[in-house]
This record gives C-alpha cells, structure tokens and sequence, in this order.
C-alpha cells in the first residue's frame, strides 16, 4: 500500500503503463524546471549552483524522499535507507550521463564551480558521518538514533559554509577557453517574476508528483521479483525516483547552464543524505541501527563514486575516454562492477 495512491490491485501492465506516462511528463516538466531555475538563479543573483544545489536539488529529491519516508514507515529500514544512498550513486552516474550530452569538452572542465567543490566535499564528509553514525552502539533517545538530529545539523552548517566561501571565495578556478561562467542572462527586464515563480512551482508540482509514482510504480515492479531489499532500494527504485534529476541536468546542459546541472546533482545529493536521518524519525525504532551491511556496502560505493567524481572536478581533463571525461567513465565502470557484487552478495 503507497502513502496516496494503492498499486495494491493493478496488474503488472498498469503498473508499467504508469511508470513510462510518469517518466514521460518529468521529461516534460523537468525540461521547463530547468529553464526556469536558470531565469531565478539569474533574477535573484543567487547563481546556478546555489539554485541548482538547493533549490532544484531539494525538489527534485522529493520522489525519493517520499519513497523513503514511506518505506521507513511501514518498515522496511533496509529499502529506506538503500533508496535514498542508491539515489546518491544512481544520480553520479547520471552525471556521467549528462556529461556525454556534452560535446564540446569535459562537463567537470567547463562547469568549474567553486560552489560544486564545496558541495562534493560537503556529501563525502555527510555519507562518512552517516557510515560512522551506523556503527555506533544501539542507544536510542526517544525512539530514534541521537546521531539522527547531528546529520541534519551538519547538512545546514555545511549549507552555510558553502555559501560563505562563494561570497569570498579565497581561490578561483582557471578560466578557459572550455570553461562556460555563469554570467546573468541580458533580458532580466523583461520577465515577470511572478509568472515565473507560480511557473516554476507547477513544474515543480509535475515533476514531483510524477516523480512519485514512478518511486511507486518501481516499488510495485520490483515486489514481484525474489531481489533483496537492498538491491531493490539501491537501484531499481533509486533509479526511478531520480529521473527528475537526470532530466533537469541533460536539460540544463543543452540551455548552456553547467554549473546548474552539476550542482543539481551533487548539491542535490546532501539533502538524500538527511532524508536517511529524517526516515529515523518515521521509523519505529533506531533506521540507523537497522542498517544492512549492504546497507554500509551501498554507502562505501557512493563515497567512492564521489572521490572520483571530486577529483575530476579538480583535474578538469578537457577531453578524456571515449569523448567523455575519465572521471566520468571511472564512475559508469566502478558503478556497474559495485552492483554486480552487490546483487552476487545480496
């Protein structure tokens, strides 16, 4: 049984038949969420990766968050807690993705952000702490892990420090001739902010609930197979709930808006580290101590995909394999060799 609406009755077609019409119309709206967020970052002079980061990262995360909340709920810590580290690793690679969209040069070369570094290092020290969190003893303050209210302080310290060092930033990346800046668009005069807020949020609105029953709809698919909750978690439905994700960066790159498309995911990212600590508070009991060592397997894999990923970031190869940067190709490799494992020990 979902949280809103009940899979419970359909059979298998309807089920798909909802999943492909839900990919559909985040296809759609996330197309116009992106040209949207681009025109605020510009508006608000807040800048494409904190827009992207938080704002976009924050909505396009709610069909896994909604996943996991409502996993937590009835019980499955292990499906809760994979979905949401999954989602993590499944969007990374969709950054590989995105950046074999880009022709010109290597997406981490041309997109360099200062912003997109912090947020890296900032998911890297986030996904340590939730592993560490996980090992410690089984005590319990009101119900769930005292580490719990920790993680989603450090997220918001971690918010703060990003931003202090965009303000004044103590170092800057080389610009090159690859190198695309976000420079405000010239038009700002003629666009009417309140058209594009109450725009944005309707997109916003599609994408999520779209975004939703494809978390659903995978959830349902998924059921009728023999697959462990972690594996089930950790991909099948990570990769549903973050459809919105891939859409609003492969959109973002075709507007020329690189640094939002990074920061879409890897700023996205830390907010699915607290979904875990707020699933603890939906679940009966300690979600953190309930964790799987497929579990701490899933997480120790994305911490690895996202030490690639950092490196690239500061390396900045221009071209790398096959059109693509190294980095990128590091990830799709290690990502398919680190769930293979995962479904042979899972």
């Amino acid at each position: 049984m979902s949280a809103f609406i009940s899979f419970h009755d359909l059979g298998l077609f309807e089920v798909i038949l909802i999943f492909v019409f839900s990919a559909i119309v985040i296809s759609f709206a996330g197309t116009y969420l992106a040209k949207f967020a681009d025109q605020i970052a510009d508006i608000t002079k807040m800048g494409e990766a904190v827009v992207g980061a938080v704002l976009l990262g924050a909505i396009t995360s709610l069909a896994g968050v909604v996943t996991s909340l409502t996993a937590a709920y009835q019980g499955y810590a292990d499906l809760a807690i994979s979905n949401a580290i999954g989602g993590i690793a499944v969007q990374t690679l969709f950054l590989a993705f995105a950046d074999m969209t880009y022709k010109k040069a290597n997406l981490e070369h041309a997109s360099a952000s200062l912003s997109n570094l912090m947020y890296s290092i900032l998911l890297i020290g986030l996904l340590t702490l939730l592993l560490l969190m996980s090992q410690t003893p089984e005590i319990t303050v009101w119900n769930f892990h005292p580490g719990s209210p920790f993680i989603i302080i450090a997220y918001i310290f971690g918010l703060r420090m990003v931003s202090r060092g965009s303000k004044a930033p103590m170092w800057s990346p080389k610009l090159t001739s690859e190198t695309i800046p976000d420079i405000p668009a010239k038009n700002l005069g003629s666009i009417n902010h309140q058209k594009l807020w109450i725009s944005f949020f309707i997109a916003a609105g599609l994408v999520v609930f779209a975004g939703y029953l494809v978390g659903e709809a995978g959830i349902a698919i998924t059921k009728k197979t023999d697959l462990s909750e972690s594996f089930v978690g950790g991909l099948f439905t990570a990769v549903a709930t973050s459809l919105p994700e891939l859409i609003v960066s492969i959109s973002a790159v075709r507007r020329g808006s690189l640094t939002m498309a990074v920061s879409n995911i890897v700023g996205g990212n830390s907010f699915e580290v607290i979904v875990v600590a707020l699933a603890d508070f939906f679940y009966s009991g300690s979600i953190l101590h309930a964790a799987t060592t497929s579990d701490s397997y899933i997480i120790t894999l994305t911490i690895l995909l996202m030490s690639i990923l950092l490196l690239g970031l500061l390396v900045r190869e221009k071209k790398g394999i096959a059109k693509i940067g190294w980095e990128s190709f590091a990830i799709v490799i290690f990502f398919i060799l680190g769930y293979l494992l995962l479904f042979i020990i899972g």
